[in-house]
């Protein structure tokens, strides 16, 4: 039997202490990310993951000793391959460390596949995330020399059934009175210089924090960055600035909300829920909620059938 491929796209993490400073490394590697001269973007990368790795290692201890991302990713993978049927074939490609686009693509070929629909879990495009994962996809499959067509999505961060998923999720998780709490939606922040070339990211997360409040009327609210590096200037205002802006308003009740991530990872676990957690306690907010991400959510799992089948047709 004929099968279309899916192909579910991701970053990865470490799956061990060990595996930090190379996963790091095919990270600074990628000149999707970083744009240096490529003649030296290996060298670079190497001595800016041996330095990293370090500092990176007390997350991943915190966390349990690696990113729990990939197991996140393929229980996505099997929910949405269970939704969808046979006549599907669900693969997960992360972009830097197990399972890598190349053993994805392997894995596809075992099945009859007729055709290919490239699916990345970032809700907003970003040439950085979802544009990177693309290149990498057309580079490994252009060694096998097939003619299958390829149909790529290249973001879903206004799609209703998603957008559905973000609130329920939101409501799920308040089991208080939301009307209490003051919203700050997080996003990974980017190099500003990214987005004046035109990356859509910005106003794309923009755009799915407005249809999110659409459901919650006359709530406060404010969208703010997350997990800069480096001295340029990147997207603000940074999450923990805002954090202590609040807290010197006043505000006791905080729900945190990642608005650019559909699993956990250190962003999340460590980031927000420890560092921003510790910010908040300290600096008198009594009540601080994280709304976990959606992973295998039933809605969101919904949503991601829909756009496959949506670009079959």
């Amino acid at each position: 039997m004929k099968k279309t491929g899916v192909v579910l796209m991701n970053m990865g993490g470490p799956d061990s202490l060990d595996a930090i400073q190379p996963f790091l490394y095919n990270l600074f590697s990628d000149h999707d990310i970083i744009q240096i001269p490529r003649l030296i973007q290996k060298p670079v990368a190497y001595l800016i993951s041996k330095i990293r790795a370090k500092k990176t290692k007390e997350y991943y201890e915190y966390m349990g000793g690696k990113s729990p991302q990939k197991e996140q990713t393929l229980a996505q993978a099997k929910a949405l391959q269970e939704a969808l049927g046979d006549k599907y074939k669900v693969v997960v490609a992360m972009r830097y460390w197990h399972p890598f686009t190349e053993e994805a693509i392997k894995e596809l070929f075992k099945e009859n596949v007729e055709k290919i629909i490239l699916l990345p879990l970032y809700p907003q495009y970003s040439k950085t995330t979802t544009g990177s994962s693309f290149n990498e996809f057309f580079r490994q499959y252009k060694k096998l020399n097939k003619n299958i067509p390829v149909i790529k999505i290249n973001d879903f961060h206004n799609y209703p059934t998603y957008i559905k998923a973000m609130v329920e999720n939101i409501k799920a998780n308040l089991h208080k009175n939301y009307k209490d709490y003051f919203f700050l939606f997080s996003a990974h922040s980017l190099p500003q210089k990214v987005i004046a070339e035109g990356d859509p990211y910005k106003s794309q997360t923009e755009k799915t924090v407005q249809m999110i409040m659409k459901h919650f009327p006359n709530q406060n609210y404010k969208l703010a960055y997350q997990s800069k590096i480096g001295p340029v200037k990147w997207l603000e205002p940074m999450t923990d600035e805002v954090i202590k802006k609040l807290a010197q308003e006043g505000i006791k009740k905080l729900v945190v909300i990642p608005v650019s991530f559909v699993s956990e990872h250190s962003e999340t676990l460590y980031e927000v829920d420890y560092q921003y957690g510790k910010l908040a306690k300290e600096l008198g907010i009594k009540d601080y909620i994280r709304i976990p991400t959606l992973k295998d959510h039933p809605i969101f799992i919904q949503a991601l059938k829909e756009l496959v089948e949506n670009n079959v047709e």
